[in-house]
């Protein structure tokens, strides 16, 4: 029996997930969480071969989990799951030691399948994910462009995010310039929306 952890943070989608493998013959649901830092508590406690964790939790978010796993529990091959998967995401996964990625609108038996294979050794990857990945442009922002850009949403002040960041405001300003000079947008809102949408952020 391949013994599977299930942590997401919507019960319904917990629930239907066990549901799915349960009916299949070599696999055994051992665990569930409902957030990040249960569900690494869940993995050291039972053990599991497998771990499916969502994208997005509270707590930690499954590239949290999967690097703690990585450490704590290397024995356990973690799977994410996505309702909204970009590129960055995809590549930020599997360098925190994923083996695998799939999106939540995944054909039923994919998730059983993926299981598997993972737990044989090997890695996978939605396919139409890895081709976006392929063709996805790099970012052309710095580390703290995109940190400055982050705390720009909802109009954030500029003084604020000075605060914030320990910088004058002044080079919050040249920040939030040189990032939309370099998305060739018409300003911050619009830079935050084509960053998010390319998953830089």
């Amino acid at each position: 029996m391949i013994r599977v952890l299930l942590a997401d943070d919507e019960e319904l989608i917990r629930d239907a997930l066990a549901a799915l493998l349960d009916l299949e013959p070599d696999l055994e649901v051992v665990a569930r969480a409902g957030d990040g830092r249960a569900a690494v508590e869940a993995a050291l406690a039972h053990r599991p071969d497998v771990a499916v964790v969502d994208l997005q939790m509270p707590l930690l978010d499954g590239l949290e989990v999967t690097e703690e796993l990585a450490r704590t529990l290397p024995s356990c091959a973690v799977v994410i799951l996505t309702g909204r998967g970009r590129p960055p995401h995809l590549q930020q996964a599997l360098q925190a030691g994923a083996k695998g990625f799939l999106p939540k609108g995944s054909p039923g038996g994919t998730l059983a399948d993926v299981i598997r294979r993972v737990h044989s050794g090997s890695r996978w990857v939605d396919p139409a994910l890895a081709a976006d990945a392929l063709a996805a442009p790099p970012c052309p922002l710095t580390q703290r462009e995109l940190e400055v850009l982050r705390l720009s949403e909802f109009g954030t002040p500029v003084a604020e995010i000075a605060a914030r960041t320990s910088l004058s405001a002044g080079t919050v300003r040249n920040h939030l310039a040189a990032v939309v000079a370099k998305l060739g947008v018409g300003g911050r809102a619009e830079a935050f929306q084509v960053a998010h949408e390319h998953g830089w952020l």
